[in-house]
């Protein structure tokens, strides 16, 4: 699921740091070895992220910058290091960003995505209503303070959450399918029944509607992945939903008992260094969920 948050730099001393719509000269790739294995080639960073990174830099060293554009310097510094899978960097650049400015709703919402990540929940709520306290409008904090419910294992709260995320675009496609995910940790049957209604809603010519109707048995998992290949603008559209794709296979395998299959699928989507995807940032913390349940297990005599 693609997260484009806004970015607070455009015009700023007619630097554009070209973060929107980088397209990855190297796509991934999904092929079958001759043992049957899927490989997976990870997507390789965008040249233009370092570029970008690297003219920021260049400003923070040799520029006079008032105190408002060094937070949004700081800010935009940081969602390129997210892109890169560098948190901690990010995460040092939207606490300084903060620190001068601290109204940047967007730079909460990261801080409350990696609190969530380090299952450091209380400090993750804070974030996500610090979020919406400055934007009350502002739809990703729902989904993100409802993922940090969820994994903080208030699963009621977390679907109320989703619920006001999935009301203000019911044509979404991923806000379905996270209403789902939550409400079947509750009751799935019941949720499948949701799912069911929801997907009158969706365009089913949309990708995320292809993962709909796998959860709902209307589509195989190997026609998923098929589907996946099909439509694509760019090359970084086929990795992209490859970790989506292997994202919820996961969690339909973890549902379904298959732990250890679920488990190599969440690799999988690690694997393919989608970083600024939800899909991706979530799958880490999946696999220490499982790895913590098989710990759990073999300890009871």
């Amino acid at each position: 699921m693609e997260r484009k948050l806004k970015t607070l730099l455009s015009g700023l001393l007619g630097l554009s740091v070209l973060l929107g719509g980088c397209a990855s000269t190297q796509s991934s790739s999904l092929d079958q070895a001759a043992d049957g294995r899927m490989v997976v080639a990870p997507l390789m960073p965008d040249y233009k992220q370092e570029v970008g990174l690297a003219r920021l830099n260049e400003i923070l060293t040799s520029m006079d910058l008032s105190e408002e554009q060094l937070a949004r310097v700081y800010y935009e510094r940081g969602v390129i290091y997210d892109l890169l899978g560098l948190r901690l960097m990010a995460r040092l650049d939207f606490h300084q960003a903060l620190k001068i400015r601290p109204n940047i709703a967007d730079a909460y919402n990261f801080l409350g995505i990696y609190y969530t990540q380090e299952g450091d929940f209380d400090n993750a709520y804070e974030a996500f209503d610090a979020v919406l306290e400055l934007e009350p409008d502002y739809d990703y904090a729902y989904l993100n303070r409802g993922i940090a419910l969820y994994y903080g294992e208030r699963a009621d709260l977390a679907l109320a959450d989703m619920d006001a995320f999935l009301r203000r675009d019911p044509a979404d496609g991923y806000r379905a399918l996270w209403y789902f995910l939550i409400a079947a940790d509750i009751d799935r049957k019941g949720a499948l029944v949701t799912l069911a209604k929801h997907r009158q809603s969706l365009n089913g010519a949309d990708w995320s509607t292809a993962i709909s109707d796998y959860y709902l048995g209307n589509l195989s998992r190997a026609a998923l992945f098929e589907r996946a290949r099909t439509g694509l603008s760019n090359p970084r559209e086929y990795a992209e939903r490859l970790c989506e794709a292997y994202f919820y296979v996961a969690k339909a395998e973890e549902a379904s008992g298959n732990k250890e299959l679920a488990a190599n699928y969440f690799r999988l989507a690690l694997a393919t260094n989608i970083y600024d995807f939800v899909e991706h940032r979530y799958a880490r913390v999946e696999l220490g969920l499982l790895a913590s349940q098989a710990q759990a297990e073999l300890a009871q005599p």
